[in-house]
């Protein structure tokens, strides 16, 4: 039964991310059909994290005192409403359609307790020596909805027009939630648990309090800041390093993302949990952050000239225009034809992919470790709360940089990763973590 209840808790991280990845390939043509403004823009891609900022933390604490698998199912349904309202309102025009979209991506925030949820309900049922692995489950999810969300939203609506993303995801959502009032048991049992119910803004000053448990979170909104900031800018940054077009970069910056999202989902779904448990969670998250600032370091620098010095070194062909075993090798895996001009990019943006994605995984199985039972929901929620703030106020740091200087943004957050590094070894390995009972 816990396998199949882990199957049910992956597809509704999946299914969330896709959601939430649906629309950004949609906001170039959001601005020349409906005619937004960039404020607009903005305000509709972080209204869904502004909210959940605010609701994550009530959704962990509801779902603390009636159950995983209520609020879980609740939430599920919201979601497909809250895409038959997008969906409806791409199918407007104007002021009229974004109004009603910016008022869905807010519903949707408000009931997205999908993550939080899950998260509590891993931390459930699974030991806790084993909690980090299945987390990076979560992480995978993650990974792959940011790969399928835009493709699923440009093809959709390139084959089917501009509602058709909303109605994709809105049937997604609806074949989740059948699934999982189906076959999801609930994992929380009241018997075992004495709830301690508090107000929300005392919730979080408990949580963000607890020594080692506010590091965590911490070093939690720093990963996911430093990501919101590569993410909102690298299409910028490609731009100017590769000398491509608007309409070029979309397409491009979508490949790269995707790109990052399948390396992520594979270390997290693979390398992750043997890595913990060689390594432990402290080291881990420590080697993560500096293989992260490594990589976010490099980005504004791995240009076409840095490829021109790096192929003088492994050169693709010999003097006498024969493959090297280098070109041959890159022929094999089908990418000879880009690594000319796009090799060193391609390995800076793995570097980095690799470092945040294996973040997430020992951070959380931390935090779990280190939260009483009954209060996995609430402490997940706040976590996941400090993430959409991380996600609202990301994107404006970095545009704001970039303008001033490109490598600043990057520069800035690979610093924040080393030192978080160092702070990690210092005040995180030593730390013993109580194991709190888990259900099954």
């Amino acid at each position: 039964m816990k396998k199949a209840s882990i199957a049910i808790i992956f597809l509704t991280v999946l299914i969330d991310l896709v959601g939430f990845g649906l629309i950004l390939p949609l906001i170039p043509i959001y601005a020349k059909n409906f005619h937004a403004t960039g404020f607009v823009i903005g305000a509709i891609i972080s209204s869904y994290s502004l909210m959940q900022f605010i609701f994550a933390p009530i959704w962990g604490r509801l779902s603390d005192r009636v159950g995983r698998r209520p609020v879980l199912l609740g939430s599920t349904a919201c979601a497909c409403l809250s895409y038959v309202i997008f969906a409806i309102g791409s199918g407007l025009s104007g002021n009229i359609a974004l109004g009603v979209m910016l008022l869905s991506r807010l519903f949707a925030g408000i009931c997205g307790a999908n993550i939080t949820v899950a998260q509590a309900y891993i931390a459930d049922i699974t030991p806790p020596e084993k909690r980090s692995a299945k987390m990076g489950l979560i992480g995978m999810a993650f990974g792959l909805g940011f790969v399928l969300g835009p493709i699923l939203g440009a093809v959709s609506s390139d084959h089917f027009g501009l509602t058709a993303p909303g109605w994709t995801a809105a049937l997604l959502c609806a074949l989740n939630f059948i699934s999982a009032f189906m076959w999801l048991p609930e994992s929380w049992q009241q018997s075992a648990h004495s709830v301690t119910q508090r107000p929300h803004v005392e919730q979080w000053l408990h949580i963000l309090r607890t020594p080692r448990l506010n590091l965590l979170i911490a070093i939690f909104f720093l990963a996911t800041f430093c990501f919101t900031c590569f993410e909102s800018t690298i299409g910028l940054l490609v731009m100017k390093n590769f000398g491509i077009d608007t309409e070029k970069s979309l397409e491009t910056v979508s490949l790269l993302i995707a790109y990052c999202g399948v390396i992520g989902a594979g270390v997290q779904g693979g390398a992750a949990g043997r890595l913990v448990k060689r390594m432990g969670e402290p080291k881990m998250i420590a080697l993560s952050l500096f293989l992260a600032a490594v990589g976010i370091c490099l980005l504004p620098y791995l240009t076409p000239a840095s490829m021109a010095a790096f192929n003088k070194i492994l050169p693709v062909t010999d003097s006498h225009n024969h493959r090297t075993i280098w070109g041959r090798l890159l022929a094999l895996l089908g990418i000879s034809a880009i690594v000319p001009k796009w090799g060193t990019l391609l390995v800076g943006l793995g570097i980095f992919s690799i470092g945040s994605s294996l973040t997430r995984p020992p951070v959380f199985g931390m935090i779990s470790m280190l939260t009483p039972a009954h209060e996995q929901g609430a402490t997940m929620g706040v976590a996941q709360g400090v993430g959409s703030l991380a996600r609202i106020v990301g994107p404006i740091f970095a545009a704001s940089l970039f303008v001033i200087h490109a490598p600043l943004p990057y520069l800035i957050c690979g610093t924040l990763c080393l030192l978080t590094a160092f702070v990690t070894m210092q005040y995180l390995t030593q730390v013993q973590t109580a194991p709190s009972p888990s259900v099954g």
